[in-house]
């Protein structure tokens, strides 16, 4: 049950920050969506809307219980995550090669965007167990890297190599945090060096040529590289103070594709300019360093790995699409939070500062 008491310690700093980033991600995506085609697209803009009310719904429901009952329900939460994983495979939506969402009537979930939740969880159970002051070994590591191994094949085979591979950052987060035996530390990293080569032969061609593509753009300016080369025109043309809003050429004219999921940072730098992105991004930063705060102030070591879970997962996805739309990585499908559209990833991250919030309003009471 919500005590009242702890409207008090209401994190109000924290809620304004993810207000002001989704009232910016909901201008961004409107500019995106009515100025692409001739024929405004403006039922995305409204579906958006109508995720972000779910959204708000969820963000409240993760922050009135007490977070210290994930301790308890983690693993259900976990099985039942993986479950859906595995239906999605069966049952799912097959969208352009890949099979990766459920239908929900007029909606559509997108089942390894909650893993990430489900995770960090029980990852924060495990770790928050068996912390200790020398660091886990590589035996104590077995199963936290099974838990994470398991649902990043499954999203690996749907196939959604961002959403895996952030999965695994966000779980080398946590791990590198809780600390690793030195020896087992050095191991690992010997043998994720040494693991490099295998990987890129288990790679399927399209992402073997996507990395290809970022290393040298023009090898296919009309093909694989257009999606970077339009990227990198977009926001350089923003200049300084940008062109304004609704009057991105880029976008309007419909030479930078996936405006409004994938590449919706390269839409907010031609119109904001390079003050807007440094605003938004000055913004996340502020999250990041508000989740890690929360996290240092929480007494006891479950919420405080909650808290870093949640605060990577936030870190890494702005990381990962802000370096995938300027050039300097691979292009993989990773949304902006709060700014890129779609569903699940709007659900995931209301979950995400819902646990912050329950963490920070309970971080000093003990019981």
């Amino acid at each position: 049950m919500f005590d009242r008491r702890l409207l008090q310690y209401f994190d109000w700093g924290l809620l304004g920050l993810a207000v002001a980033l989704s009232s910016i991600g909901l201008l961004v995506l409107y500019s995106a969506v009515t100025a692409e085609t001739p024929e405004p697209q403006k039922f995305i803009f409204y579906k958006q809307f109508i995720w972000f009310c779910i959204a708000l719904v969820a963000m409240t429901i993760a922050f009135v219980f007490n977070y210290k009952l994930l301790d308890r329900y983690g693993q259900p939460i976990y099985i039942f995550c993986l479950l859906l994983l595995v239906w999605v495979l069966v049952f799912g939506k097959y969208i352009g090669g890949s099979r990766r969402w459920l239908l929900l009537g007029p909606l559509s979930l997108q089942p390894s965007e909650l893993a990430k939740i489900a995770v960090i969880i029980v990852l924060a159970k495990y770790y928050a167990k068996d912390a200790n002051t020398r660091g886990f070994t590589l035996k104590e590591l077995f199963r936290p890297v099974l838990m994470t191994v398991i649902p990043f094949v499954l999203i690996l085979k749907q196939p959604d190599l961002g959403t895996a591979g952030l999965l695994l950052l966000i779980a080398a987060s946590i791990t590198v945090f809780v600390k690793i035996e030195k020896r087992s530390f050095t191991y690992l990293a010997l043998s994720g060096a040494a693991a490099v080569p295998l990987v890129w032969f288990l790679l399927k061609e399209y992402q073997k040529r996507r990395i290809l593509i970022f290393l040298d753009p023009d090898r296919d300016p009309l093909g694989a590289g257009y999606h970077i080369i339009q990227s990198k025109i977009a926001i350089g043309s923003g200049m300084i103070s940008g062109k304004g809003f609704l009057k991105g050429t880029q976008n309007a004219l419909s030479f930078l594709p996936e405006e409004h999921t994938d590449f919706i940072f390269s839409v907010l730098a031609e119109e904001w300019g390079l003050i807007g992105s440094v605003i938004v991004i000055l913004l996340f930063l502020a999250l990041v360093i508000w989740g890690l705060h929360v996290a240092q102030s929480c007494r006891e070591p479950f919420g405080t790995i909650l808290a870093v879970g949640v605060t990577s997962m936030f870190f890494w996805q702005v990381v990962i699409n802000i370096a995938m739309t300027m050039g300097l990585m691979p292009v993989v499908g990773v949304p902006l939070p709060f700014i890129s559209y779609g569903g699940s990833s709007v659900l995931t991250t209301a979950i995400g500062i819902g646990l912050l919030l329950n963490v920070s309003m309970r971080r000093f009471m003990l019981e």
